[in-house]
């Protein structure tokens, strides 16, 4: 259950028939003002599909941006970072206040973030009372694919592949690996990875030895950890949350799937920046494809459900068992990042034809921070092809959060549409 702290939620539809009573005309206007956007705090202008009422909306918690909408454009700020410090979260509100100024008009409507706790949602709740707008709340997931939809000018639906570290899903819990259906200011998740529990929480994203515990612990190996982690001080401690399931949260996160990866075959245990683990497997992936080419995916690498739920353990299973032979080269260790990959987009596409068979979809919306990872772009991309799938990916745009302001805001649009 999602708490709301009180937001107020206008979503009636009568509140909606009446907002978009207002879009013809305020339209006319907009297309006779002259608004010129300053280009110290403007980042990227994206034209979209079509002409929306104006909308701000305050982007994600990490690589925060914020979004405007004015008529059929679309001006992104450039990234305030991660809203975790008093000096973000000013110049956050100081950015929302300065694209508020650009207006002729108010807002129709403030978009944000699902969680009730960040900063991004707080202000907008503050903004939308002094200013009598409505607030929408936006998925993180949804908005990712949205902002792919905006940037290559997609007003169909779309099934929408969405892969990053985390983000709230409208079930309460983390999610990260999703396959959606989307169709503008809807979606549906229609498919998800197996979920993993992240030992201590956020704590997991900072400490891949941690997601490779949990790997270890769903195969029923919950013995091997403080082996397989002896210099991990807190080995023995995990493996007894893991077979309590204290402070051991689910999570359908691709991130952590990339972090398991890197600290079972002993890349990266802890990391000191952030997607460093991911990093490291793909730079040891393109060292062994660079010289020997694509290995073949691991046959039964996956597992999938008739509810669309895809599960990779057995590739992980693989890593830990190359591990456990004795494989100590960086080689070896090289062979099983891209082993990794292979298995992971032909996992991917695998999920992608089987859902667009049920759907009749074939447009692809890819967005989330996994798709910095040049690996899994380019080589999914040749595999849809293959599928007769056509893929988008951000190409001005970021893949990663900085991405989800444009996303909320396309949204928040589209409900007046």
């Amino acid at each position: 259950m999602l708490g709301w702290r009180g937001l107020k939620m206008h979503s009636e539809h009568q509140f909606w028939r009446e907002r978009k009573i207002e879009f013809l005309s305020v339209s006319r206007q907009i297309k006779k003002s002259n608004i010129l956007m300053p280009a110290d705090f403007i980042a990227h202008h994206i034209s979209m599909p079509r002409e929306t009422l104006p909308i701000l909306a305050m982007g994600a918690l990490f690589n925060n941006t914020l979004c405007v909408t004015l008529g059929s454009d679309a001006y992104i700020s450039y990234s305030l970072g991660n809203l975790d410090s008093p000096d973000a979260c000013r110049q956050h509100e100081k950015i929302a206040r300065q694209l508020l100024r650009m207006l002729d008009y108010k807002p129709h409507a403030i978009a944000h973030d699902l969680h009730p706790d960040f900063h991004s949602t707080r202000f907008a709740a503050q903004l939308g009372a002094e200013l009598d707008v409505p607030l929408i709340a936006v998925q993180h997931h949804h908005a990712h694919i949205a902002a792919i939809c905006a940037e290559h000018q997609l007003d169909n639906p779309v099934l929408g592949l969405a892969l990053d570290g985390i983000g709230l899903g409208v079930d309460g819990n983390a999610w990260g690996g999703e396959l959606l259906s989307v169709n503008g200011a809807e979606f549906q998740r229609i498919g998800h990875l197996q979920p993993l529990p992240l030992a201590g929480g956020d704590r997991a994203a900072q400490e891949p030895w941690r997601m490779a515990a949990a790997v270890l612990h769903e195969a029923g190996r919950n013995d091997e950890i403080t082996q397989r982690f002896a210099n991990q001080p807190a080995a023995a401690t995990v493996a007894l949350m893991l077979q309590r399931g204290l402070n051991c949260p689910l999570a359908s996160s691709m991130g952590r799937l990339f972090d398991a990866a890197a600290g079972l075959l002993g890349l990266c245990e802890t990391m000191a920046f952030d997607a460093e683990a991911a990093i490291a497997l793909e730079q040891a992936a393109t060292r062994y494809i660079n010289t020997k080419g694509w290995p073949l995916a691991l046959k039964n690498g996956w597992e999938m459900n008739h509810e669309g739920v895809l599960n990779l353990l057995p590739t992980l299973l693989y890593l830990a068992d190359v591990q456990n032979a004795g494989l100590e080269t960086e080689f070896d260790v090289d062979y099983g990042a891209a082993i990794f990959h292979a298995t992971l987009v032909a996992a991917l596409a695998d999920w992608l034809e089987q859902a667009s068979q049920s759907t009749g979809l074939t447009d692809i919306a890819c967005g989330g921070g996994c798709f910095f990872n040049q690996l899994l772009t380019t080589e999914l991309h040749r595999q849809c092809n293959l599928l007769g799938l056509k893929m988008y990916t951000a190409q001005t745009i970021s893949p990663g959060d900085s991405a989800i302001a444009l996303g909320q805001a396309w949204i928040a649009a589209r409900k007046f549409l």
